[in-house]
């Protein structure tokens, strides 16, 4: 009962703005209209202020009448303030009460005005009521904004001994495709919708807030955390596996909540604020529309990633790339090429996986540079292999749409002397989402020069097909999700059959990835698949290795 009894007290402590401590008639009250605080000129001034049980109804009785109640209501439903001019019922004497919205309850205000300056008084109290509202409230979405939940999370911390604090950080996911598409005025529709569904699932202790954008963040006050918080965060993710209909179209926003509890993973604003996010991360990370809370191993996690990211600035003036190269086969048994794999060696951690460091490479600008040189670094192990052989390499959205890539090709070419029909650049369907006039550009200037394009990973993406239509591709790559149960699932076995039919009716070869068994190469051979490549038929391998390789190829096959 004592943990119970202090967690209210420290509740109560999230509500008390600055002014309560102020010279004014200030007081505070709860959903269920209970005084909860006031400031000290309040309580010299109503002595119903110590009944154990004081409402706002004790306090002013004038506000019970029809007209100033629903005001009261009013304000409470929309959380806009509204000023009520009462009269005392013994002295008759005419006050103004600015009542407005707390994440708790409500607030009032009082103020004396004489009968001469009843009507100036009336509209000052209106413009401070608006003021009020502007200064501490999201104009959108109604919810306390980011300068209202600093105040009252810095107010809370540090949390008395015995109480609990949990803070939500919440992101939609997949909210920006809806301004992108629909515009801003439907991403304005989804955000107000978010704020409610948000709200529905908010107990008595628990208080939203809207930071930016679609940012938005709860404050939770429980003993029994982070069990509680979790729970709350699993209602919030729930809450949003419904669409929002805007303008009669049905979208999917998903939530994504990071939870932190005080003072557990920090009894400071900062120190809190940042587990937060980093459990936020986490859900992200593992895959978004779910909730995390936050644990010291993730933050291990997070400083081995920034460390990564740290050495992956010098890795490449430090020599801790290097390629391999994987055999591309035409069936029967031909070796027709290699693709070219990006590895990084650290030299403390090890081999790091390409999903790891490419995609921080992209973010933090590096991959030009990189690609650049592993592009040099094909093309001129290239030239060492039978004048058929061809070196496939692949591009990452951020190297395809920078400026002067097919410049940068051709001079490569150039420089090494390696014929452009050599040359094969894979991307994927991600590469083609955005700018679809340069992109088709760049592949038409890429085909003109000579160098083969491949769309790589085809079918685990968006797998339109304006794009085979649109764009000049050579060769169509089957994803390995479908080549790993070619042998026993018919759906699988249908899906690379159209897909073999699709490309070869477009005048395009396909290149099956992920052969591991005698039998998904003979099927895929029966089916007409131009090339494979996969375990089964050669192992990625460094480039002082592939001339032994094409040496020892026809008895590797068997």
């Amino acid at each position: 009962m004592q943990d119970a009894d202090t967690t209210l007290s420290a509740s109560s402590s999230i509500e008390r703005y600055s002014f309560t401590q102020s010279d004014e008639l200030v007081s505070l009250y709860d959903e269920s209209f209970h005084l909860i605080d006031c400031s000290p000129r309040h309580s010299k001034t109503y002595v119903v202020d110590f009944l154990v049980d004081a409402t706002l109804w004790h306090v002013y009785p004038e506000l019970l009448a029809p007209k100033p109640k629903s005001a009261v209501e009013f304000v409470i439903a929309s959380g806009v303030p509204r000023s009520v001019e009462i009269a005392d019922a013994t002295t008759k004497e005419r006050r103004i009460l600015l009542i407005f919205r707390t994440t708790r309850g409500i607030g009032v205000i009082e103020t004396e005005s004489s009968a001469t300056h009843r009507e100036t008084s009336h509209q000052s109290d209106n413009d401070r009521a608006l003021l009020l509202h502007q200064a501490t409230h999201d104009v959108l979405t109604g919810l306390p904004n980011r300068r209202q939940f600093s105040d009252h999370l810095r107010g809370a911390l540090p949390v008395p001994i015995g109480a609990k604090l949990a803070l939500m950080q919440i992101d939609l996911d997949d909210f920006k495709p809806i301004n992108d598409t629909l515009g801003h005025g439907a991403g304005d529709a989804v955000l107000k919708m978010a704020a409610e569904r948000i709200r529905s699932v908010l107990g008595e202790d628990a208080f939203a807030y809207r930071l930016a954008g679609d940012e938005f963040a709860v404050i939770q006050w429980k003993v029994d955390q982070p069990r509680e918080a979790e729970r709350l965060a699993d209602a919030l993710v729930n809450a949003f596996k419904e669409p929002f209909t805007v303008e009669g179209i049905n979208v999917f926003v998903g939530a994504s909540v990071g939870v932190a509890v005080a003072p557990g993973d920090g009894n400071e604003i900062e120190q809190l604020m940042k587990a937060a996010d980093i459990a936020l991360y986490a859900a992200k990370k593992d895959g978004r529309g779910r909730a995390r809370t936050f644990s010291r191993s993730m933050l291990i996690v997070l400083e081995q990633r920034e460390m990564l990211r740290r050495s992956l600035r010098t890795a490449l003036q430090e020599g801790q790339f290097f390629v391999e190269y994987q055999p591309l086969v035409r069936p029967p048994f031909s070796i027709v090429g290699f693709e070219t794999l990006l590895r990084w060696r650290h030299p403390i951690v090890g081999l790091i996986p390409p999903s790891v460091f490419i995609p921080m490479a992209e973010s933090d600008g590096l991959m030009s540079e990189i690609g650049q040189w592993v592009l040099e670094q094909a093309c001129r192990t290239a030239t060492t292999w039978p004048a058929h052989c061809t070196v496939a390499v692949n591009l990452s959205p951020a190297e395809f749409l920078r400026e002067g890539l097919t410049d940068r090709i051709a001079q490569t070419l150039d420089a090494v002397g390696l014929r452009a029909d050599r040359l094969e650049l894979e991307i994927t369907e991600s590469v083609l989402l955005e700018r679809t006039i340069n992109n088709l550009d760049t592949l038409n200037t890429l085909n003109v020069l000579g160098v083969q394009i491949s769309l790589d990973d085809f079918g685990t993406y968006y797998s339109s097909l304006s794009y085979l239509k649109n764009f000049p591709f050579d060769t169509i790559k089957i994803d390995k999700y479908f080549i790993k149960d070619l042998e026993n699932d018919e759906k699988s076995q249908t899906i690379v059959r159209f897909i073999i039919a699709l490309a070869h009716g477009l005048g395009m070869r396909v290149t099956a990835e992920g052969v591991e068994t005698r039998g998904q190469m003979t099927w895929l051979q029966k089916e007409g698949c131009d090339q494979l490549q996969g375990y089964f038929l050669g192992i990625p391998m460094p480039a002082g290795a592939i001339d032994a390789f094409l040496r020892q190829a026809s008895l590797v096959f068997l």
